[in-house]
């Protein structure tokens, strides 16, 4: 099993993943205005609430020949 930090990954595709939680709050909400910065900020708070820094994961789901 690798380890893999959760936040990093998550502090490093940010960008993606912040356009991603506001299409989908669109999508499901599509008359709700929101800040799309304080809505990552909470997800954010919450992933860190329910992962651990570094969590475990099957060997399959990293690549590191890169």
């Amino acid at each position: 099993m690798a380890r893999v930090n959760i936040e990093e990954i998550v502090s490093h595709l940010d960008i993606d993943i912040r356009r991603a939680l506001e299409e989908t709050i669109k999508h499901h909400f599509p008359d709700a205005t929101f800040d799309k910065r304080a809505v990552f900020r909470t997800f954010v708070r919450m992933v860190r609430r329910k992962c651990s820094t570094w969590e475990t994961v099957p060997d399959h789901y990293v690549d590191s020949s890169r």
